[in-house]
């Protein structure tokens, strides 16, 4: 009997074309799930936007989720932290009279200082993120998550009073850009802080 003209066609399509079809699909409920996650944030198209390039790794996992947003979140927190590093390096700006700036010098260390904090917390959450243990209790997980919970809060307060202390500076051409800066800092830690609340609300529920 000879060969249906049809079982190549069916095998190159089981081979190349169904596993495509197959990948795509998964890639797509992957990004679902990251944007219905981040409809939960206060700010869910940035969280869309900074998460996204994770959606083939976190598998629909919402501890994997919240994990890369303190990841990026991190990063985000460091880049910021050396950019600081370099701005109190520099001379203190001058007014139209030529007096320098003291205070604004102090707030920029300040800051620098706070945000030094939010990484090592940051990074204490990643820690404790890395040794969730899946097999273990809801009581040993809530503990965990408590830490990772209380690491985050800790973390945006730390950036908060970081632009807190801009408030009463005037007249520092650097004011703008850093506070919009450590603004976007704490958006992400917001977002990061929210996701670690749903995954313990799915695992709680």
């Amino acid at each position: 009997m000879k060969p249906s003209l049809h079982q190549p066609l069916l095998f190159f399509f089981l081979a190349t074309v169904l596993p495509l079809i197959l990948t795509v699909h998964s890639q797509s409920d992957d990004s679902d799930f990251i944007r219905t996650s981040c409809n939960t944030t206060l700010y869910p198209d940035l969280c869309f936007s900074s998460l996204s390039s994770f959606s083939s790794s976190v598998h629909n996992d919402p501890a994997l989720l919240a994990r890369a947003a303190i990841s990026v979140t991190l990063t985000k927190t460091l880049d910021l932290a050396s950019y600081l590093a370099n701005v109190t390096t520099l001379q203190p700006e001058s007014n139209e009279d030529g007096a320098h700036h003291p205070t604004a010098a102090a707030v920029f260390h300040d800051c620098f200082d706070n945000l030094k904090d939010a990484v090592e917390e940051m990074r204490g959450s990643m820690k404790q993120m890395r040794e969730l243990v899946s097999t273990g209790s809801l009581e040993s997980f809530r503990f965990q998550m408590s830490n990772v919970q209380t690491w985050l809060s800790a973390a945006l307060t730390d950036e908060e009073t970081c632009t807190d202390g801009f408030i009463n500076i005037h007249d520092e051409p650097r004011k703008d850009d850093i506070c919009a800066r450590v603004d976007d800092v704490k958006k992400m830690t917001s977002n990061a802080l929210a996701l670690v609340n749903l995954c313990v609300d799915k695992a709680i529920h």
